[in-house]
C-alpha cells in the first residue's frame, strides 16, 4: 500500500502504483478529488511527453503543481497513463518506506 500525503492529509492510497524515476505514479482513481485542483502548468520530457499538473489544496492551504500527470504518454512511458505523481513537499509512504516530495 502506497499513501501520498502533505499537511497530515492523505491525498491517495493505492496498492497498484507504478514507479518511474524513483516516483510513485498513482491510479487517478485512487485521489481525494476535492484536495486538487487543475493548474494551467505544463512541461516536457523528452522521453515521457508532455505533463500536465494539479494544485494541492488542503484547508486552504495550496501547494501548486504539486502533482503531475501524462494525459497522453509517449509510447515508452505508457504504463503511467491515467495515473499521477508528487513533488514539492508531497510524502509518499510506501510498505514501511518512505519518499519526500
Amino acid at each position: 500500500m502506497a499513501r501520498a500525503i502533505w499537511n497530515d492529509t492523505v491525498l491517495a492510497n493505492s496498492d497498484d502504483t507504478v514507479v518511474v524515476g524513483g516516483n510513485h505514479y498513482f491510479p487517478i482513481e485512487s485521489l481525494d478529488r476535492d484536495k486538487f485542483r487543475s493548474s494551467d502548468h505544463r512541461s516536457v520530457c523528452p522521453w515521457k511527453g508532455e505533463a500536465s499538473y494539479f494544485d494541492v489544496v488542503v484547508d486552504g492551504d495550496v501547494n501548486p503543481t504539486a502533482a503531475w500527470y501524462y494525459p497522453t504518454p509517449k509510447q515508452a512511458a505508457a504504463e503511467i497513463a491515467g495515473r499521477v505523481a508528487f513533488w514539492r513537499g508531497v510524502r509518499v509512504e510506501a510498505g514501511g518506506e518512505r519518499q519526500a516530495g
